[in-house]
């Protein structure tokens, strides 16, 4: 029976270039390596190697072998690497970003469960609601909600989200309570973007309707808004999680009950890779878990091609 060593050998001096590098490089005697070449030429009943005094290069049959068997040789590498992976302990540090109304309302006890579970591990957590370059930002995963953009990314869907208007009891008593979406462009509203003028997307009774706002105040930073919004600067779109809690503790009311904006997505996103480390993965399954808890949705995992 062929031994699996020598194959590795033979793919090792391959790729040295000469039995002189292959033997430095597999930390063992020049003499053991060309034995164990001949050995395996004899097996396979072929010559692998044309040997001369001033090169090494492979016959037919053994460009034909090396093709086969330095791809067998990798899956089998990877085997070993995923499986050394899974039975080490997660540590280091983990960089994670997340909107930061997702962050502070649905994340935060992921993240203390992975902190108790795996001792040796630390979480540096960037809330933002800009789009960061992962790979460029040293970010291992993000959160992100609504439409993906195109991307290198690897992203796991956990569920779906939306948001809803809402606006605080005082600019309520000051100005009204909408009936209908039209009514939203007599009020002020507080825009989540570079502009004061928006055109919202609404789904209700009627299906989606499309309203021009415009307001006093606009960021885009989700916090800022939802601050805005409690000042009493204007009717607000605001993530589900957000704004309930916002109108359970009495600072903001719902308006349009019967609308929504249209449901997007949840993601959690990271670099493509071959690899990723146990950190990441074990951090990844935990928060999945628990999401997919929380909404009750099951998650699919997509590539999103440039």
């Amino acid at each position: 029976m062929i031994d699996l060593n020598d194959i590795m050998i033979f793919a090792r001096v391959t790729e040295a270039g000469s039995f002189t590098a292959a033997a430095r490089l597999l930390g063992m005697p020049k003499t053991t390596v060309s034995r164990r070449i001949a050995a395996l030429e004899r097996e396979l009943g072929v010559r692998l190697l044309q040997r001369t005094t001033r090169s090494l290069n492979l016959t037919a049959s053994g460009r034909l072998y090396y093709e086969e068997s330095s791809q067998a040789l990798r899956t089998i590498e990877g085997a070993n690497l995923r499986l050394a992976e899974a039975r080490a302990e997660p540590a280091g540090t983990i960089r994670i970003s997340a909107p930061i109304g997702f962050g502070g309302h649905f994340l935060q006890d992921a993240i203390f469960e992975f902190l108790s579970t795996y001792p040796k591990t630390s979480v540096e957590l960037r809330l933002t609601d800009d789009r960061l370059n992962l790979v460029e930002s040293g970010i291992d995963l993000a959160f992100r909600t609504g439409v993906l953009e195109d991307s290198t990314l690897i992203a796991r869907k956990l569920g779906s989200t939306h948001r809803l208007l809402c606006a605080s009891p005082d600019y309520l008593a000051r100005c009204s309570t909408p009936d209908v979406p039209e009514d939203l462009a007599r009020h002020d509203c507080v825009i989540a973007g570079q502009s004061a003028q928006a055109q919202w997307l609404l789904e209700g009774p009627h299906g989606q309707e499309t309203i021009a706002v415009s307001g006093r105040f606009a960021a885009n930073e989700m916090q800022a808004v939802m601050a805005a919004a409690i000042a009493g600067y204007g009717i607000a779109q605001l993530p589900h999680g957000v704004a309930e809690a916002c109108i359970k503790d009495g600072r903001l009311r719902r308006v349009l009950d019967g609308y929504t904006t249209p449901t997007g997505g949840l993601h959690v996103v990271y670099p493509s890779s071959r690899h990723l480390p146990p950190l990441v993965k074990a951090f990844i399954e935990l928060a999945v878990r628990r999401l997919n808890a929380i909404t009750g949705n099951s998650d699919d995992y997509v590539i999103l091609s440039r």
